[in-house]
């Protein structure tokens, strides 16, 4: 008997480790990527008709040749402003990047001493980044050595439209990626993330993000990153207290995001303490819940519980003892009260929390302690009825709990898990199903009683169900069996 109960455990542990393989592969999704527009004409220029019109070739040509040559520098601003105009329409932004000299006429401007027409020139290529075409983006190389070097000029606005253009241009082409690199992208962003400008700040968040989402980012671009200063400034900006700003630490949380799911060197993220900044800004998240502070927190709770739970999956989070610092109960606490803020919000984060308090589980005897002494299996089974991916991720938090010996589960039995169980049993989620036969065989094997109250209320039935499944049958003639001789 002792031996096939060693063999159960041994099989179950097996099972769940290729499942939670799975598992944390899922929760490695990346936010999508995608492109942002600053429109920001005077009151009397927006909503004037040359704003919707296409342009044909004589008129692209002619309002290039008056932001050339034009004789007073309104004339010449006004055709720029045309131009751009004409450029918010995919047909014009063809028309122009095959009109010849068209860029090198751009970039001359882009270059001029004038700063206003900089400016335009700036917004014309603003425009062209929003372009879905490759092929437009990469008829900007020209300019991204220039948008590049106006990153450390002195006008805050300015810095913003050059980072959002760059960031455009990165999302469409992986030929602007190879062109910026070995130009200084990277050093180029180090050196923004010192300003104190909060605009410039989400605008870098904004560009940072579209780089580290590139297919070759885990092997081109990633380990520049980390070899940078940007790591810690971005960590820096996440830290909770009077001076976060949730727009900066909404889009630093995604890069973190990112870089941790790349799995290039996320030591070194521990090491610069990324787990306890973290912590700190997921019980801050708690804390604005109770104060109802929540204008957009599910923006920046996405991220944080992301980033946590692909960080405790690292070997490295035991080498720096960094599992001491979430083995605070507190965690626990903040998170079940994001629990029901998700509830009444954002119900599609509860199963990024979930993950999370799998995670948090799995490997710590203290937690599910706290987890028990807090009285919250009862919140937890509560949760069961939402969906089937969030029953999964219950079950696998209290097989976590089981897991751990006759002592939690003594605490898990009686009470209300029994009816919980027997209806999940009713579903036809083959996942679910599976999930609820092995914390029945976990409580089977470390606490018999509970074999005796399973045959009462109609077990037996319960698992027929499931018999002829091929996926389940196995499993479910185990406990029958286990059942029988009990």
């Amino acid at each position: 008997r002792p031996g096939l109960m060693a063999c159960g455990v041994e099989e179950l542990r097996r099972r769940r480790r290729e499942r939670e393989a799975a598992l944390r592969k899922a929760r490695r999704e990346q936010q999508l990527v995608s492109k942002r527009l600053l429109r920001e004409d005077d009151p009397e220029e927006a909503g004037g008709e040359s704003s919707a019109a296409v342009l044909g070739e004589a008129e692209v040509q002619e309002f290039l040749r008056l932001a050339q040559r034009g004789t007073e520098e309104k004339e010449r601003e006004k055709a720029l402003v045309n131009l751009r105009r004409g450029l918010q329409h995919p047909e014009t932004q063809q028309i122009f990047i095959r009109l010849e000299g068209s860029m090198r006429t751009l970039v001359g401007l882009l270059t001029s001493n004038r700063a206003l027409l900089q400016l335009e020139a700036a917004r014309c290529l603003h425009e062209l980044s929003h372009s879905e075409k490759s092929v437009v983006a990469e008829a900007c190389l020209p300019a991204t050595s220039y948008l590049l070097t106006y990153l450390s000029g002195h006008s805050s606005d300015f810095i913003e439209l050059c980072l959002y253009t760059l960031g455009n241009l990165i999302v469409e082409s992986e030929v602007v990626r190879q062109q910026l690199l070995p130009q200084g992208i990277v050093s180029a962003l180090a050196a923004c993330i010192q300003s104190p400008h909060v605009a410039v700040l989400e605008a870098l968040g904004y560009a940072l993000s579209q780089l580290l989402q590139a297919k070759e980012a885990p092997e081109k671009i990633i380990p520049s990153i980390l070899d940078s200063l940007l790591p810690q400034h971005m960590l820096r900006l996440m830290q909770p207290g009077p001076r976060l700003n949730p727009g900066v630490a909404v889009e630093f949380a995604w890069c973190l995001h990112y870089i941790i799911c790349s799995q290039v060197n996320n030591a070194l993220l521990i090491t610069h303490g990324a787990l306890s900044t973290l912590r700190l800004l997921l019980l801050d998240l708690a804390g604005a819940v109770q104060r109802t502070e929540e204008a957009g927190l599910e923006l920046l709770a996405c991220p944080v519980l992301r980033c946590l739970s692909n960080l405790l999956t690292e070997v490295a989070v035991e080498a720096v003892g960094g599992q001491m610092q979430l083995k605070d109960e507190r965690i626990l606490a903040a998170l079940f009260i994001l629990f029901q803020f998700f509830l009444q919000k954002q119900p599609s984060l509860l199963p990024e929390g979930l993950w999370l308090l799998n995670n948090l589980t799995a490997n710590s005897p203290t937690l599910c302690t706290s987890l028990l002494s807090l009285d919250l299996i009862e919140p937890l089974l509560q949760l069961l009825p939402l969906s089937n991916v969030v029953s999964v991720l219950v079950l696998t938090v209290l097989c976590n709990v089981a897991e751990k010996g006759p002592a939690y589960c003594r605490q898990l039995w009686p009470g209300p898990l029994l009816p919980c169980l027997l209806n999940t049993l009713a579903l036809s989620d083959t996942e679910v199903v599976g999930q609820s036969l092995e914390l029945l065989q976990l409580l089977f094997l470390y606490q018999p009683e509970a074999v005796q109250a399973f045959l009462q209320q109609s077990g037996l039935q319960a698992l027929e169900r499931h018999q002829e499944e091929v996926q389940l049958q196995d499993r479910v003639h185990a406990l029958q069996q286990i059942a029988l001789r009990g």
